[in-house]
């Protein structure tokens, strides 16, 4: 067992604990089910075709490895949306020859991402379904950048703040976690002067 939590600190940033374990299936279950739940439920998609593949990995990070920096919002919303743009824009520039269109447009969405500081690996699969996607994906255009890209993106966002700030081991995302750190220890030495008077 001892070898078994090496190996996991090895490959992981998160406590190896089974508050952390249990809070990050609470919120990728919550995630993706409120996703799956708005799509059907006011986007008329009966067959949760909008509810993109992508996303699940995108829950890996968010839920399951937190202090990543590819998990972070910016790169969560930004990756997504700017390979949804790219796979749009090389679907209809090459949409006749999808080994090139897909090809391109996953290579342009990790250029891209990379320099705007934004890497987030699941918006190379949101790239590439923009492409290979079935026809009802293909019908919104561009559409398909705020629904389901944007709003899906949002859903997990918001429910990754809520639940990873709920116990006290866990805090997402890095900005807000170094917000904490920062008001706790203000707090703490305005209590130590008060103690010292």
């Amino acid at each position: 067992m001892n070898l078994f939590y090496k190996l996991f600190a090895k490959n992981n940033r998160e406590n190896f604990d089974i508050s952390n374990l249990i809070w990050s299936w609470i919120g990728s279950f919550l995630g993706l089910f409120a996703i799956a739940f708005f799509h059907r439920n006011f986007l008329d998609d009966s067959d949760l075709t909008l509810v993109l593949s992508s996303f699940g990995a995108s829950a890996v990070l968010i839920y399951g490895a937190i202090n990543s920096p590819l998990a972070q919002p910016k790169n969560l919303i930004g990756g997504h949306i700017i390979s949804a743009i790219i796979g749009v824009f090389c679907y209809k520039l090459f949409g006749e020859n999808l080994l090139f269109a897909a090809a391109i447009a996953v290579s342009s969405s990790i250029l891209v991402m990379q320099l705007t500081l934004t890497l987030h690996p699941p918006g190379g699969a949101t790239a590439l379904i923009a492409v290979i996607g079935t026809p009802q994906i293909h019908d919104l255009g561009y559409f398909f950048v705020i629904f389901p890209v944007f709003s899906g993106a949002l859903i997990l966002f918001l429910i990754a703040f809520v639940i990873n700030n709920i116990p006290k081991n866990r805090a997402y995302p890095e900005s807000f976690k170094n917000y904490l750190k920062k008001k706790y220890q203000r707090y703490k030495r305005r209590s130590l002067k008060r103690d010292k008077r």
